[in-house]
């Protein structure tokens, strides 16, 4: 797989001639189902304010609780410390696919702040970076069960993010009128 080809249901999304709003907000049901996830979400991020929110939010039935933030909000100064995920995405590592949040690694994920925070059990951790810092994360997720993410799933969300962070950006800049 080439890093610019996508599944057509997702490359069809993508390359819409829309603002980045509609293109993002239209992208996470598509990616939900192409994962057969239950939530997903997308959080930006100002790396120059720390200024944040999740923007988008799909989820597959009314039941799975919805994450999403009107407002832009500073991001605790302890977050990084609390959610290891977190920390990893400021320093724009590549993404983190976990399977279980119950058995993963806790240098990687603190589960007591996941299951506490989002509840979800196995998630994808997909963080939209450009020249090292952080823009924004995109979170697909399972709530009831652990979840094996293929490689090609794996392939097909690290080249998903390097497509739509030029609309992550964009998206960022003009909501904080930059």
């Amino acid at each position: 797989m080439m890093p610019q080809n996508l599944p057509p249901t997702i490359a069809n999304i993508v390359n819409l001639d829309q603002s980045p709003a509609e293109v993002l907000s239209g992208l996470l049901p598509v990616v939900g189902e192409f994962l057969e996830c239950d939530r997903c979400f997308l959080y930006l991020h100002n790396p120059q304010t720390g200024f944040g929110r999740v923007a988008f939010c799909w989820v597959r039935t009314p039941d799975i609780p919805r994450v999403y933030h009107d407002k832009w909000q500073l991001q605790p100064s302890s977050l990084p410390k609390e959610d290891p995920m977190f920390a990893a995405a400021l320093r724009a590592e590549p993404s983190i696919f976990i399977e279980d949040i119950e058995t993963a690694n806790p240098q990687i994920l603190n589960r007591q702040f996941e299951q506490k925070t989002f509840g979800h059990r196995a998630l994808i951790h997909a963080h939209i970076r450009h020249h090292g810092q952080l823009w924004g994360i995109l979170q697909p997720c399972v709530f009831s069960h652990p979840r094996i993410w293929t490689e090609y799933e794996q392939e097909v969300i690290n080249n998903l993010v390097q497509q739509i962070t030029p609309l992550a950006i964009s998206y960022v800049k003009s909501a904080l009128g930059e």
